[in-house]
């Protein structure tokens, strides 16, 4: 099991820089995927029924907002 987040961000994001932030404190590792640079990304969001960022997934499970 990969016990890496995901967090779809974009750069002006402010909630997504808490999210990011409240990780770290908790030493869960991340990777960012910023959807308005990779559309690809917004696609993965909308697939778990979001529009919207941050979103964060961990396993099969996603959340919006922080």
């Amino acid at each position: 099991m990969n016990n890496k987040a995901i967090v779809y961000s974009t750069d002006d994001c402010i909630e997504c820089e808490y999210v990011k932030k409240m990780l770290e404190n908790e030493g869960i590792p991340y990777e960012v995927r910023d959807v308005q640079k990779v559309e690809k990304y917004q696609k993965e969001v909308e697939k778990f029924g979001f529009l919207g960022v941050p979103v964060t997934v961990l396993g099969d499970k996603a959340v919006k907002g922080f």
